[in-house]
């Protein structure tokens, strides 16, 4: 068995191999909501309702990846045309999307903080390896998925409108201590200019088999 067996076709769409991710993805999702109970909590006390949303970034995003991973399961080859359609390439672009951007910026934000001197805990290592897992797995998957240009445009704006929320009315994940508030407005800029870099690189993700010309996905790929 090669790695780049590993890393085709065949393997990451088996049914056994999107299983194995669903397995681990939706009680992860479960778990990040449940890590972000006491900011929700805060939040709900403290700022407008209508905010909540914007406060559980990397579990949303990996919701958003589950839900896409059980589309692919379920039906590889996605409706021609309709209402559906249109739902599924946007689940599929928010999944890609915010899992690049989320997956990078909490791994980054752990590693810059320990660097100011923040002491890493297990529960830090478990974090990197997690979300580095949801950066690959986008990057991975997004060939896979079908969406278009207009669902990137949608899933960018979203997700800038989720920066603009997040450090514009003070709802951004919790930093450590190092970081925050000395270094909020850098560390702000840092997460815009991540969503950009996210955006780029799911476009390229995306269309990955049609630049380096490989088989189009057929309709009898159903494992």
């Amino acid at each position: 068995m090669s790695w780049k067996w590993l890393l085709s076709r065949d393997c990451l769409l088996h049914r056994a191999t999107l299983t194995l991710l669903l397995i681990f993805y939706v009680p992860g999702t479960v778990y990040g909501y449940y890590w972000y109970k006491g900011q929700l909590l805060d939040t709900w006390e403290t700022h407008p309702a209508w905010q909540l949303p914007f406060v559980p970034d990397s579990p949303t995003a990996s919701l958003f990846f589950a839900v896409a991973a059980v589309w692919l399961w379920a039906r590889p080859n996605p409706p021609r045309s309709g209402w559906l359609k249109g739902i599924r390439s946007l689940v599929e672009a928010l999944a890609v999307v915010t899992s690049i951007k989320y997956g990078i910026w909490a791994a980054a934000i752990i590693f810059i903080g320990a660097g100011l001197g923040d002491r890493l805990v297990w529960q830090d290592w478990m974090l990197v390896v997690s979300h580095a897992a949801m950066a690959i797995c986008a990057l991975l998957y997004a060939r896979f998925f079908r969406f278009g240009g207009w669902a990137l445009a949608s899933a960018a704006c979203w997700t800038f409108l989720n920066d603009t929320i997040d450090y514009g009315y003070g709802v951004y994940p919790y930093l450590p201590s190092q970081l925050d508030p000395a270094y909020v407005r850098e560390v702000a800029w840092f997460t815009f200019m991540l969503t950009a870099f996210s955006v780029m690189a799911a476009g390229l993700a995306r269309y990955a088999d049609t630049l380096w010309g490989a088989a189009p996905l057929r309709k009898d790929n159903r494992f």
